[in-house]
């Protein structure tokens, strides 16, 4: 993968822009931020951001060369591949020598409005709730009784361009008991991690708790139409809608190793 030489596309985001935005202008309004999106694309490594000069610090040499500036938006595929390569390289680093599995805890579409409008707070409950009921799993004796390793990275959109909120991980088909100072190997490694079902409702049960403290320390904000679930009664039976079903939960071992998870989900990092 290291060694596959970087190819420019025939086409860009920015040619895109470049081609089609005068029509879409004329018949779409765009957000000031989406407009600074937007001019920091089609301006990314050309003349309309400037230049800058390189230099050879070989007193001999004194080579040097000029390039376009990057525009350094986060949402510039040009200026992200290069942090998205180290990203990945670092986590391919961070891999033991042990099996993994491909783990991906999802939040019910039924939250997306109250998530929407609350994300630093409910993202960092997502990432908690999640992270601790692995734990919690693998901490148990008649699972593992040992503390795994895991990589988690949030998603906020599915391949659909939808707004689903996830959480994938990857995570150690094993872990390290410190009492006896080894590795202990997942009894079931080859077959499956832990029980899904027990999965789902802990981190369900963990998530729900954790937003109903939030609600009633005042952490959550109604702005909107989220005022129809502002009040004690309407806020509970909000949660026992989302709670009606199960919520989803994955993990399978991944059949091209975890080198493929890593970087599949580079892509959205």
């Amino acid at each position: 993968m290291h060694g596959t030489p970087i190819t420019r596309p025939k086409f860009e985001v920015a040619d895109i822009f470049r081609r089609y935005m005068f029509r879409y202008t004329s018949e779409f309004k765009m957000s000031l931020e989406q407009w600074t999106v937007f001019r920091a694309l089609v301006g990314c490594r050309t003349a309309i951001l400037g230049y800058h000069e390189d230099e050879c610090d070989n007193s001999t040499c004194g080579h040097r060369e000029y390039s376009y500036n990057s525009c350094r938006n986060r949402h510039c595929p040009k200026c992200q591949g290069s942090s998205r390569f180290k990203w990945l390289s670092a986590r391919l680093s961070d891999l033991l020598p042990v099996s993994y599995f491909h783990v991906v805890f999802t939040l019910p579409h039924g939250l997306n409005d109250l998530l929407m409008c609350n994300k630093d707070v409910l993202y960092k409950l997502f990432f908690k709730t999640a992270s601790y009921t692995l734990l919690e799993f693998a901490q148990t004796p008649k699972h593992l009784g040992a503390k795994p390793g895991f990589i988690g990275i949030l998603h906020t959109w599915g391949q659909t361009l939808i707004y689903h909120v996830h959480l994938h991980f990857i995570v150690t088909g094993g872990g390290w008991r410190k009492s006896s100072n080894e590795w202990i190997e997942h009894k079931h490694h080859e077959k499956f991690l832990y029980p899904i079902h027990g999965m789902s409702d802990v981190f369900r049960g963990k998530f729900i708790g954790g937003l109903k403290r939030l609600y009633w320390g005042n952490k959550l904000d109604f702005p909107g139409d989220l005022q129809a679930i502002a009040d004690d009664d309407s806020f509970e039976s909000f949660l026992n809608r989302v709670c009606r079903n199960r919520w989803v939960c994955y993990a399978k071992r991944p059949f091209a190793g975890p080198e493929q998870v890593l970087e599949y989900i580079s892509r959205y990092t």
